[in-house]
């Protein structure tokens, strides 16, 4: 059975609203409660999907060269050893150039911890240079979040073991100095890289 990783959780409703107010003109309580009873959890669209999306909370309408600041109401409370890698829809990036302004979010475990609950915003420009603009429509991704193990170079086996485990763990590649791991990867291709514990698939 998978073991979980990672559950996404709404902040609160205090936090929402005071992130809200801070970046948007409405400061309605009853529009902004509306806003955040109608935010959707992230989730992946398939099977298949490599990323979990995140949903629009209202109608956004982005010109060339403008930037708008979105708090998704959304926190992560992730094992100790992996991260959130946010980047904007693959889609929306293909079509308009939409980027996020720190080209990939980088969310740490430890985030879930912080004054503003670990809430997770999107700063996201319309970088587009054939005069295009971006509608997105409540309810629409808009960015997708991918988890990775902190250890970039590690395999599967080795991030999802207990610690106390690693050093039993019996990799294929043990004791195998670098030039032939190098060898044996080139000739196996990219499916088989370098871990940092010595393993790999």
């Amino acid at each position: 059975m998978a073991k979980r990783i990672a559950k996404f959780e709404k902040v609160s409703f205090a936090q929402f609203e005071a992130a809200w107010k801070d970046t948007f003109e409405e400061n309605s309580t009853e529009k902004i409660r509306e806003i955040y009873d109608g935010i959707e959890l992230p989730k992946r669209a398939t099977s298949g999907s490599a990323g979990y999306d995140f949903y629009a909370p209202i109608d956004f309408t982005i010109a060339p060269g403008e930037t708008v600041k979105i708090p998704t109401g959304i926190r992560v409370h992730m094992e100790e050893e992996w991260v959130l890698k946010c980047y904007p829809r693959s889609g929306l990036g293909f079509k308009y150039r939409l980027q996020l302004n720190n080209t990939v979010g980088i969310i740490d475990s430890d985030y879930y911890y912080s004054d503003n609950e670990g809430h997770i915003f999107s700063k996201i420009t319309n970088d587009s240079n054939e005069d295009k603009t971006v509608e997105l429509k409540a309810g629409n991704g808009f960015m997708q979040g991918n988890m990775a193990s902190r250890w970039m170079t590690m395999c599967r086996q080795c991030a999802t073991a207990d610690l106390a485990a690693r050093p039993r763990h019996r990799c294929r590649i043990r004791k195998r100095n670098k030039n032939e791991i190098r060898t044996d990867m080139q000739g196996r291709g990219s499916a088989y890289f370098f871990c940092t514990w010595a393993c790999y698939f």
